[in-house]
């Protein structure tokens, strides 16, 4: 007998009420997507997040705490949750800035009801989303502000580490990993563990956008 598929609890975030309307509509009609609130403003988001979202879509332009600063408040109390920025401007310093406040990736509000279903399940999974196009522009400028406390936990990190760091960058899973190694997927994972614990990050996000910051890595795959 199969299992049911996993339901991934997500929370909009977006002022612009007939936007949120049509992302509400759509995702309420997902059978593995439960929405279990709809914000208007950072400080409701706040308050929702008893609801325990797996996945936050954010606006990121909204009036008094704009959606970066929201993603930081947000990921202070809740750091395992996946936040998406919901964006019409697409530079990559603003983009750069949200991934270091905490988000996972973002879509441009142009295409972001076509690709939103996709984009929940790969953020909820564990990606980074964003449009394959700006990842070289936005790698550049996380290095452009480099800290020297992360180069340090940089080089905490075993040979082993690094490689397996290097293919989280690059897209690979766990399983592709392991076999490019020649080690197990658990050893995959043992290490993961390790290589967050090292760098003081809750997830591997977190890990990974370290390492572009620091040009440890490349990227091989995005949305």
């Amino acid at each position: 007998m199969s299992q049911p598929a996993a339901v991934t609890r997500v929370l909009v975030v977006d002022d612009h009420e007939m936007f949120s309307e049509a992302l509400e509509l759509l995702l309420g009609r997902q059978p593995d997507v439960e929405l279990v609130g709809s914000a208007r403003s950072a400080d409701e988001a706040m308050q929702m997040l008893d609801a325990s979202p797996d996945v936050v879509l954010m606006d990121l332009d909204m009036p008094g705490t704009n959606g970066i600063e929201a993603t930081r408040r947000i990921r202070e109390v809740a750091p395992d949750v996946k936040i998406v920025l919901l964006t019409a401007v697409q530079s990559p310093e603003i983009i750069a800035e949200a991934l270091s406040a905490g988000a996972c990736g973002y879509v441009p509000k142009t295409r972001a009801v076509d690709d939103l279903l996709d984009v929940v399940r790969r953020a909820a999974s564990g990606e980074m989303v964003m449009p394959e196009r700006d990842l070289a522009a936005v790698i550049e400028q996380l290095q452009g502000t480099r800290a020297s406390q992360g180069e340090l936990a940089l080089r905490r990190l075993t040979p082993r580490e690094t490689e397996i760091l290097q293919g989280l960058a690059a897209g690979e899973t766990a399983s592709q990993i392991a076999a490019s190694l020649g080690i197990s997927a658990l050893t995959v994972q043992s290490h993961v563990k390790s290589v967050l614990a090292k760098l003081g990050v809750h997830s591997k996000i977190e890990a990974v956008t370290l390492a572009w910051r620091h040009g440890l890595a490349t990227t091989g795959r995005s949305a």
